[in-house]
């Protein structure tokens, strides 16, 4: 299981005073143990601009792994290390092909990894803690704390070669081809 997160999320008063409406850790956690991930929702949008009037916890929306049409998804996952992960190449395949996750082009039928795939967002990453490498179709970038990736609505899997877990930070952004 991964480290709590606490969550601040601030609003206004009928004043139009900022306080923090949310001081808490964050409870929205999705756990894959066969897949060695946990997943910790923190916000989520569903259009640009977003609506700050909107005093509701959007952490508390289901949502998938991308974000509504013209919204966006604030997340942390926590990749265990790869010797961790239990399930075997063709189950996290049917995993991540169960959540409509797959890669395009010439590496659809035979991903390079089972967990490569595309997403037509804009991603934001940031590295917290702890080292993974990011495979591309033909490549691949080895990324560690304080590390940021643009990922651009390409072919891409993250891979914790490492010995201990490593914490990445997503905001997605709805993206268009």
């Amino acid at each position: 299981m991964a480290s709590p997160i606490r969550r601040v999320v601030t609003g206004k008063d009928a004043t139009g005073k900022a306080f923090a409406m949310i001081d808490a850790v964050a409870a929205t956690v999705h756990e894959r143990e066969a897949m060695g991930v946990t997943s910790t929702l923190l916000w989520v949008t569903d259009c640009i601009p977003a609506d700050l009037s909107n005093c509701e916890d959007t952490a508390n929306m289901k949502i998938g792994v991308v974000p509504p049409t013209g919204g966006t998804i604030f997340r942390v996952i926590e990749f265990a290390p790869e010797r961790e992960v239990k399930a075997d190449h063709a189950t996290r395949l049917r995993i991540f092909q169960g959540m409509g996750l797959a890669p395009e082009g010439e590496s659809r039928e035979k991903p390079r990894d089972p967990t490569m795939h595309r997403t037509k967002t804009v991603d934001y990453a940031l590295i917290l803690s702890g080292e993974i490498d990011m495979l591309l179709d033909d490549s691949e970038v080895h990324l560690k704390p304080g590390n940021v990736v643009i990922q651009r609505g390409t072919n891409h899997a993250w891979v914790n070669r490492g010995d201990a877990p490593c914490q990445v930070a997503f905001v997605l952004v709805d993206a268009k081809d």
